[in-house]
């Protein structure tokens, strides 16, 4: 699925070499977890039980949210008439 692949994807660019040991090891185990569980978690609002789980994926969908918003605040090109 394309949204989960660039959520993932930015998360890696973006956050992984100043993440701690203990949220990269987060982070894999989320990545460990089946698709529709991952989908579920980061597409559909359902919040995970287990509490390391839920921090990879609050620290997933923080970094979405902060890119996203960096990207709507760039001035976008001026359409000719």
């Amino acid at each position: 699925m394309k949204e989960l692949d660039l959520l993932l994807e930015r998360w890696l660019r973006c956050e992984f070499e100043q993440a701690s040991p203990l949220l990269r090891q987060r982070f894999t185990a989320l990545l460990e977890l089946p698709d529709p569980d991952l989908v579920a978690y980061l597409l559909g609002n359902v919040r995970p039980a287990t509490p390391d789980i839920a921090a990879a994926v609050d620290s997933v969908l923080t970094a979405g949210r902060i890119m996203s918003s960096a990207a709507s605040a760039e001035p976008s090109p001026e359409r000719p008439l």
